[in-house]
């Protein structure tokens, strides 16, 4: 079933690769969305994508890269809008 994420990660997670971490991890499930940094030090994920897929990409949200320090991610589970073609870094 097909499901929306809409999740903002705080903690050590700009400047250490997170955003393209982020893209590779999608890419691998086969999500589509985007990643981009907020000015607050966060960053927000958008990825629709089959539920199980979307938990595996949590799990893999919550570890990071290497010099990441992930504290928290605020996660809403949403309908899909089909909006997305790929996924992306905005900025």
């Amino acid at each position: 079933m097909k499901k929306r994420i809409e999740a903002i990660v705080r903690g050590k997670v700009q400047g250490v690769g997170y955003r393209y971490y982020t893209v590779q991890k999608a890419a691998k499930y086969g999500l589509k969305g985007f990643v981009r940094n907020l000015q607050d030090g966060t960053v927000k994920v958008v990825a629709e994508g089959e539920e199980e897929k979307l938990k595996q990409f949590l799990k893999d949200l919550y570890q990071g890269p290497p010099l990441a320090i992930v504290d928290d991610i605020s996660v809403k589970w949403l309908e899909p809008k089909n909006d997305f073609d790929s996924f992306e870094i905005r900025y």
